[in-house]
């Protein structure tokens, strides 16, 4: 969710409304609303505000080719560029980034911070507020029920203080996993996806019964083009079968009438109908599969509101989604429960295979505890077989089975997520290894 310019180049972006100008003949005579665009010098600042970053993007790319990590210190760049900034405001700027980037941007806002800017840093990420943040403010239903030098409290006390109730172990997801191996659901082979700024190359995987199969690795690299490309979001070449048949996921929508479905990472843009109540949200992909929850008038078919209620109702109180009833709009939610609309309007399809694409960014820790449990959940007690992608390799470490890394658009390996930390480390860094089975 993103405040830029898609077909505009980063350096336009960056220095938008700021434009360096030149002179010329007719400016000269007629008034500085005839300068040109100076646009090397445009490109020069523009590039040097990235550096600042510790970011060689180029910035003559237009911004709809970068990857979603790359727009995020895009954005950033636009802001630290200006000559008088006091105060920097950054809402969830780490959302979308992996865990290195994070760090790298971390820093920066350190050195900017040093620099005599103040910044308000609003995130979720606990070891980010206790790593930057001076001081921490907590904020609950509106109200600020903690105010304190970040030294004198901890993580834990944050945690509980953020969702009003204190984290019992019974509450948190069950990591003491005990998976077998089924056959294989899923087996794709040398799958290309082009799915600009998350290219896959050639990834071969199979996907086993029952699993929580994770898909991590660094931005850019390719790992949420696997599922969109499946999906037949992105032009995609490559063999799938599922359940032992060829599936045509060239064809939009085939893989969701075959009994799969699909949570986007984009939620506004791909996942929901941000105008349309929470009702229709959630039972929309199943009228259109399924064909149910709907009033037939000869060839003519409408969303039946009486028939949904009841599943809609029974999902609202399973994820625990905030709102004030079924028929509120989506656009009127929080991240987090929209993203549990989103979670739901898979679900209420009845799915077989479950892809989940960054299912906990920009969202607070209570509602990100309610979706791993929730996916946990289903998996054991519905069977549903789940690949996750996520940028967050501890989520992964925490739910899945198996994780398959992905880099240079190929898996690079599979690790079980017990693994020690220094082979996730080497197969992100693009040393091949793991057991690929």
């Amino acid at each position: 969710e993103f405040m830029l310019l898609p077909g505009f180049t980063v350096a336009r972006n960056i220095k938008l409304n700021r434009e360096n100008v030149r002179p010329n003949l007719v400016s000269r005579v007629a008034g500085k609303r005839f300068e040109l665009l100076d646009n090397p010098r445009i490109v020069e600042e523009a590039a040097g505000a990235l550096h600042k970053l510790g970011m060689e993007i180029n910035p003559e790319v237009t911004v709809d080719k970068l990857p979603v990590g790359h727009m995020q210190f895009v954005e950033i760049a636009r802001e630290i560029d200006k000559s008088n900034l006091k105060l920097l405001v950054l809402d969830e700027p780490t959302a979308v980034l992996t865990e290195s980037e994070a760090e790298r941007f971390l820093k920066c806002i350190r050195q900017v911070a040093d620099e005599g800017i103040a910044v308000i840093f609003i995130s979720h990420r606990l070891d980010e507020v206790m790593t930057l943040a001076d001081s921490v403010v907590i904020l609950r239903d509106g109200q600020m029920v903690f105010d304190e030098k970040t030294k004198n409290t901890s993580k834990n006390q944050i945690a509980e203080l953020m969702v009003g109730r204190k984290l019992e172990a019974d509450s948190m997801i069950n990591v003491n996993r005990s998976f077998d191996g089924g056959d294989i659901i899923l087996d794709i082979e040398h799958l290309s996806v082009s799915m600009p700024g998350e290219r896959t190359k050639d990834v071969s995987l199979k996907v086993r019964r029952g699993e929580i199969l994770g898909i991590g690795g660094l931005a850019g690299h390719g790992k949420t083009s696997i599922s969109n490309g499946i999906f037949g979001m992105y032009p995609a070449r490559g063999k799938v079968r599922y359940n032992g048949e060829e599936l045509a996921f060239t064809r939009v929508g085939e893989a969701l009438n075959k009994g799969m479905a699909f949570v986007s990472e984009d939620r506004k843009g791909v996942g929901l109908l941000l105008d349309e109540s929470i009702a229709l949200n959630m039972v929309y992909t199943d009228m259109k599969v399924n064909r149910r929850f709907l009033k037939t008038y000869g060839f003519f078919s409408l969303f039946d509101g009486k028939s949904a209620e009841k599943t809609v109702e029974e999902m609202i109180g399973e994820l625990d989604i905030r709102c004030t009833g079924s028929k509120q709009l989506v656009g009127r939610l929080s991240g987090g429960n929209q993203q549990k609309v989103c979670m739901a309007r898979a679900l209420i399809t009845r799915p077989e295979l479950l892809f989940v694409s960054e299912p906990t960014r920009g969202i607070d820790i209570g509602a990100k505890q309610i979706l791993l449990n929730y996916l946990v959940k289903i998996n054991k007690e519905l069977g549903i077989t789940i690949v996750m992608t996520s940028s967050e390799l501890n989520e992964l470490r925490t739910i899945c089975d198996r994780i398959a890394i992905i880099g240079s658009g190929v898996v690079q390996g599979i690790l079980k997520p017990d693994a020690p930390n220094v082979d996730f480390a080497l197969l992100m860094s693009g040393e091949k290894g793991g057991d690929p089975s």
